[in-house]
């Protein structure tokens, strides 16, 4: 049976929204940061994804360990991949005159590798921070925050085929279910003596030990695809369109949730086209955090 993440109404202004209106504010806001690089618009753009984040009420017990996954990502992989190449973002910061703050050469297989750190990398890399750390918050929220059963008449409403509306609502229960039957899997194998936490040797042999755990999940999983394909082949799926129990109705609160959507993605345009605020620029006050004269 496929469970769900850890959805409870709380009683907030997000839950009392049409979950359309959700995501297509959300989308609206992602698509209107696309074209912008400039580092005060990425961090406006994060401000706003942490409003909505605020508004959920959700807590820090609730999403600690995607919190660690998010910044575990973004510092580690993005972060430090802007800082020491300077790529991943536009064709700017390679032309920038850098103010070198570190360089050494390395001789690897005969070929000369001379990776440098410079000021404008590390503006780049923060601005990109900010910005996967936005699109990040914009989204994780919505799984604790919309009810699991409307997610089919959902993306059903936004005007997606049924037949992918039903896949997307599967899709996202399938995560869940996949981490409950794992940590069940993990119990089970505890209460026979096999001791998780103590997985010691190489990489083949921590592989090997680790099978207890992996094989049960996987097999459970093939198993639960196939009871649902059953099941949906037995309710004739998929030979005529299917209606939806639950009914979804904009209301005035709605509108007003997708004007700010709409309102954002125009100034982003005005920004962009208007303002030519869309490139990437290191501020002077930057500089001399470093030292450093521009």
């Amino acid at each position: 049976m496929l469970v769900t993440w850890k959805y409870r109404p709380r009683g907030t202004f997000l839950d009392s929204l049409d979950p359309r209106s959700r995501w297509i504010t959300s989308f609206l806001i992602l698509f209107a940061m696309v074209p912008i690089w400039h580092p005060y618009v990425m961090v406006g753009y994060f401000c706003l994804s942490m409003t909505q984040f605020f508004l959920s009420r959700l807590t820090w017990q609730e999403t600690k360990r995607v919190w660690f996954f998010i910044i575990f990502l973004i510092v580690i992989v993005i972060g430090l991949n802007a800082i020491i190449t300077g790529r991943g973002g536009p064709g700017e910061i390679q032309r920038l005159e850098p103010h070198v703050l570190w360089e050494r050469s390395f001789n690897i297989l005969g070929a000369t590798w001379t990776p440098n750190i410079t000021v404008e990398k590390i503006g780049f890399g923060i601005t990109q921070m900010f910005r996967m750390m936005g699109t990040a918050v914009l989204f994780f929220i919505i799984p604790w925050t919309i009810d699991p059963s409307k997610y089919g008449v959902t993306f059903s409403g936004m005007g997606i085929p049924y037949r992918f509306a039903f896949s997307m609502d599967l899709a996202f229960r399938f995560v869940p279910t996949l981490a409950r039957d794992f940590a069940t899997t993990v119990d089970s194998q505890r209460a026979r003596g096999y001791e998780v936490e103590r997985l010691e040797g190489g990489l083949i042999t921590q592989i090997r030990r680790v099978a207890p755990l992996i094989v049960p999940v996987v097999m459970n999983a093939i198993v639960n695809g196939e009871d649902i394909t059953n099941a949906m082949d037995l309710r004739c799926f998929g030979q005529d369109k299917r209606t939806w129990i639950g009914k979804l109705q904009y209301r005035t609160r709605d509108y007003f949730w997708i004007g700010i959507g709409v309102a954002v993605f125009l100034g982003a345009l005005y920004l962009n086209w208007g303002l030519n605020l869309e490139n990437f620029f290191v501020p002077t006050w930057f500089y001399g955090l470093f030292g450093v004269v521009p």
